[in-house]
């Protein structure tokens, strides 16, 4: 059987023998789960940090081989993320809020079937984005990039087709896993590929001689490795035996209900995205694009570092919450909310500490140029506040996932980003002419209407509709 839920009960101990700091922290912050959900988002971080390295180690070996093999290779991996891997990732999502209750509700056989369906359904998805893939230079074309950068770009992304497919079952194998509490194979099975990873990238392109196309295929083998890896667990572990039974017809009767909740969740993480992407396609129309445009990329890249510590409190709570509703825990699923966004907010300002007083050192590595890293050094107070409240809204938009409100975050998301956050950002850019500050400051409003909004939804969430849904749906299925 699936291994126990992410909380057990609570252990003895007298609290009059804990010392004075421990005693603090617990009036602070409930220290049982606060420490679960850690055990829980450490290896989820360095889980998705081992994905996000994969490619960016292809893209640095591809850089060694000229300019524009660089500037293909970045403006590739961008396309591929944007187009691709963002999209099936989010549609993964789906899992988060049914194989999470399911598993709550020990609805085991249904975890299953709702991997089954997923697999389906990202199977379907990869195919219309390999066409999408395969008319990469006439697109990139139409959007008046250089035709050389173009040419190599189209080179980098055709070689991960099958790659696409394998982080598609990866993410649904990953969510799976996840809403069972069971994160440290996930570790293993992503670590390891990476080491591996950056010797056969070695191989393919400094020794083979294969150039663009050997970085890219090489993160199409490795990420097959990893996503084998993961099936082999689980097919051949004892762990799942209730929660995987095999293969079954009866998981296309669950492709259209996992499809309805996958669409919104996956326009709810590429709108955030593609505001991010599109925000250093600005930068390039600023008065000074050589400066600009690098120095925007700097800030997301920074941001997106940081996205992975939330991505792992975000995995926590919502796997925390999903199970709690389908146990029919209202006061649990309250706490774990609770408790995660002190966590991730805390995490956040120990990160904004390091970035206040190290932001030369921290820009001094991405460029050498001192305009650069004097005008980083300008916007890290604005990027202070955003990183703060992008880990709150990280907290909240899993909540949402664990909750099933996929279709309220897509649209909290459409219009903080695209009618409050990219309106502002242009406007305080370029008519007020605060340049990369005001395109920052614009995105600061997106994420604050981001947050502010997904926290009025959790506030004035009506939970025990949600377990008596839950209990409802459970009543049917035994039925």
């Amino acid at each position: 059987m699936s291994s126990a839920p992410l909380l057990g009960g609570k252990g003895g101990g007298q609290a009059e023998q804990l010392p004075w700091w421990s005693r603090w922290l617990g009036r602070v912050v409930d220290t049982e789960e606060a420490a679960a959900q850690l055990r829980f988002a450490v290896p989820m971080v360095l889980t998705n940090m081992a994905y996000y390295g994969i490619p960016l180690v292809s893209v640095m070996f591809s850089g060694h081989l000229g300019d524009v093999h660089l500037a293909g290779a970045t403006l590739g991996n961008s396309w591929a993320t944007v187009t691709g891997y963002a999209f099936v990732m989010g549609l993964s999502g789906a899992l988060e809020t049914l194989c999470g209750k399911a598993y709550g509700a020990r609805l085991y056989r249904m975890l299953g079937l709702y991997l089954q369906s997923s697999f389906i359904m990202s199977a379907a998805a990869s195919a219309l984005i390999s066409v999408l893939w395969c008319f990469t230079e006439p697109v990139l074309l139409l959007l008046r990039q250089d035709p050389d950068v173009s040419r190599a770009a189209a080179v980098f992304v055709r070689a991960q087709i099958p790659g696409l497919f394998a982080f598609a079952f990866l993410q649904c194998l990953l969510r799976y896993l996840q809403t069972q509490s069971v994160v440290l194979p996930l570790v293993a099975c992503s670590v390891a590929p990476f080491a591996l990873h950056v010797l056969l990238a070695h191989l393919l392109v400094n020794v083979l001689g294969l150039g663009l196309a050997g970085a890219s295929a090489a993160v199409s083998t490795t990420l097959w490795a990893s996503c084998l890896m993961l099936l082999a667990y689980v097919l051949l572990s004892e762990e799942f035996s209730e929660t995987w039974r095999g293969f079954s017809a009866d998981a296309f009767k669950y492709v259209l209900p996992t499809v309805k909740l996958a669409t919104p969740s996956a326009i709810m993480v590429c709108l955030e995205l593609w505001a991010f992407e599109l925000l250093v396609l600005i930068a390039g129309l600023l008065p000074h694009p050589t400066v600009d445009t690098p120095l925007i990329a700097m800030c997301v890249s920074t941001e997106a570092i940081t996205c992975m510590i939330s991505v792992g409190f975000s995995a926590a709570v919502s796997t925390r919450v999903a199970n709690e509703i389908g146990a029919g825990n209202v006061d649990k699923a309250r706490n774990a909310v609770t408790v995660t966004m002190k966590l991730s907010v805390f995490l956040a300002l120990s990160f904004v500490l390091l970035l206040a007083f190290g932001h030369n050192l921290w820009a001094s590595l991405f460029s050498g140029s001192s305009a650069i890293v004097s005008g980083f050094a300008a916007i890290t107070p604005l990027m202070m506040v955003s990183i703060v409240l992008d880990s709150a809204q990280g907290v909240l938009s899993g909540v949402s996932r664990g909750c099933g409100w996929q279709h309220l975050a897509a649209m909290t998301n459409l219009v903080a980003f695209y009618l409050v956050g990219m309106p502002l950002a242009i406007l305080f850019a370029f008519k007020l002419k605060f340049y990369t500050k005001g395109l920052w400051a614009g995105l600061i409003c997106g994420v604050t209407c981001q947050a502010c909004s997904l926290l009025v939804i959790t506030v004035r969430t009506k939970w025990s509709k949600l377990v008596e849904a839950m209990q409802e749906e459970k009543a049917n299925y035994v039925a």
